[in-house]
Formats: C-alpha cells, structure tokens, sequence
C-alpha cells in the first residue's frame, strides 16, 4: 500500500500529542538552546514571552516523537489487517518552518501530519517524494507550529 492510497491529500490525521512540563522545557533548554526564557521560571517572566516556555526545536523534536510512535502503530495496525504498509525512509529536508505561537509549561500540543502530494522520483524509478504538512495546536485549539516536509517512499 502506498501512502497516497492510505491517507487522502489534504486530510489532517492526529499523530499524537506532547504535554511540556517545565522539567522538560528546562531540560531541553539546558542542553541544546540555552537561552534565559527556556532556562529560567523568573527570567522568563520579565522577558519576551512573559513565561517559562519550549524551545522552537523542542516542540519540532516533539511533533517527531509522536510522529515515530504513530506510525510505528500504524505499520502494526496495518499489518495486523495483512495490509503491507508504506515503506517510508528519511526526509530529504523540510520548508516553511513557522514557530507561530509560544509553547508554555503545563501547555500539551496536539501534532498532526497531512498529506499534500505525493510524485514519482524521476531519477530512481523505485521512489516516491510525499510532500507533508506537520503541524501542532495548543490545548485551546491555537496553531503553535508549522511546516512542511517531504518523505520518501519505496515501491
């Protein structure tokens, strides 16, 4: 099965969702964007934002944390129905990144994946080239993250 004949285009699916404890923000922070309003409860306050929130990269590393667990359910899922799921490998890059709102402490951000197309790679006769767009809203429903990326299929 391919992945265009699983998922229609245009068709939002949920892939999981992430809470973001102040723990985990201060963790992610201390070790890979160190910056006061990621590190820092009280320095936070006064700054930007106005409180303790994730790092942009975190709340991408958590759309492909929940991302990997869905589809490794999927995969099982399909296979249970005897249906060969899509053979996915890596994604040659991504455009559009757009960290459109703050992602606090005590906020859980829904992730989903849509796909937008999918092509024949002209040089490898074996591959697809998905275009998909990931996603992330807050527990009120507000977009906090965007963009697009591509993935390739064998066949």
């Amino acid at each position: 099965m391919r992945m265009a004949e699983l998922y229609p285009t245009g068709e939002a699916v949920e892939v999981g969702s992430l809470a973001f404890t102040a723990e985990d923000i201060v963790r992610f922070a201390r070790d890979f964007d160190p910056q006061p309003f990621h590190l820092d409860p009280e320095l936070a306050r006064n700054a930007l934002f106005g409180g303790l929130c994730a790092s942009g990269w975190h709340t991408s590393a958590g759309w492909m944390k929940c991302f990997v667990s869905f589809w490794a359910d999927e995969c099982r899922r399909l296979a249970a129905e005897g249906i060969a799921p899509p053979k996915l490998g890596p994604s040659p890059g991504f455009t559009g990144l757009a960290w459109l709102k703050p992602v606090f402490a005590g906020d859980t951000i829904t992730y989903s994946v849509t796909l937008l197309g999918s092509r024949a790679v002209t040089s490898r006769t074996d591959r697809l080239l998905n275009t998909i767009l990931c996603a992330g809203r807050n527990q009120n429903g507000e977009p906090v993250i965007r963009f697009e990326s591509t993935v390739l299929e064998f066949v």
